[in-house]
């Protein structure tokens, strides 16, 4: 039986994840950190009939983060997709003298997932076989703070590695969601009023695009047209109009938050992460 590990799989769009993969004939081990809502949405895919194993965890701990790196690696239950998900908005200045909140995005968003890419990628490539899905963001394309950058990682971490995995059987894909509705803009104080309706997307036309790229072996993966327009637009415009675009986005964001108190991200680290520019 096919066993797939989501991180932040509990709402949002790791919960997607996971309600469409258990619909492929995926067993399940969700990761996150909440444990309330671990067992809800376990109990949810057992109605389904399939078999659900719980990790709480939260990735910004790096002893938690080499726990479920050991379960990717446990040769007598192999897993057969990775979905590294797990995070949270981050609406903090890098002028800010606490780099706490940048610290915590880059356990939980940057290393964990090169840990955990990392642990599937050799015990996959030793079976032949496996794939490797990271949750990046069309932010990263942007010039928008820490998230904005620590997504450009993500995006070009999972290039590096599928070039590596090159020819053994193990594939890796980079979601690069737009605009999505979840709780992930409110947790983040990020005001979204003035985007425009056509560019929301919800998160089941999302995963099943990408689920969709993950059977071609598509590197990047981008959902819907409107979004890979928009995608090539912003890979080949001059720098300084992105740098423009993004003091656009940044400036609207900031009028609409007044208000909300500034500083640490809001999210749990561990919990579902549902990526939008």
């Amino acid at each position: 039986m096919a066993v797939a590990l989501v991180t932040g799989g509990t709402s949002g769009i790791g919960a997607e994840f996971a309600r469409q993969l258990a619909h492929q004939g995926y067993d399940l081990v969700l990761v996150a950190r909440d444990e309330a809502r671990l067992a809800s949405m376990a109990t949810e895919l057992a109605a389904r009939g399939r078999a659900v194993e719980v990790l709480v965890a939260d990735l910004a701990s790096r002893e938690d983060v080499q726990r479920v790196a050991e379960r990717l690696e446990d040769p007598a239950r192999p897993v057969d997709l990775l979905v590294n998900n797990a995070g949270f908005g981050m609406h903090v200045p890098l002028t800010s003298p606490d780099v706490a909140a940048h610290d915590r995005g880059f356990e939980v968003m940057c290393r964990a997932v090169l840990v955990l890419s990392g642990a599937a990628a050799r015990s996959m490539r030793a079976r032949g076989h496996g794939r490797i899905v990271n949750v990046s963001s069309t932010a990263g394309l942007l010039a928008m703070g820490t998230y904005s950058a620590i997504k450009s990682w993500v995006t070009s971490f999972s290039e590096g590695l599928s070039v590596e995995l090159r020819g053994t059987g193990v594939t890796v894909t980079a979601l690069l969601p737009g605009w999505v509705r979840t709780e992930f803009h409110q947790r983040a104080s990020i005001g979204t009023s003035k985007i425009p309706n056509s560019l929301w997307l919800g998160t089941e036309e999302l995963v099943s695009a990408c689920l969709r790229d993950v059977e071609k072996g598509k590197v990047i993966s981008v959902p819907t047209i409107r979004y890979k327009a928009l995608v090539g637009l912003l890979r080949h415009a001059p720098k300084a109009a992105v740098r423009a675009v993004s003091a656009a986005i940044s400036s609207s964001r900031s009028s609409e938050s007044a208000g909300h108190e500034p500083g640490a991200p809001v999210g749990s680290a561990g919990d579902a992460h549902q990526a939008g520019s």
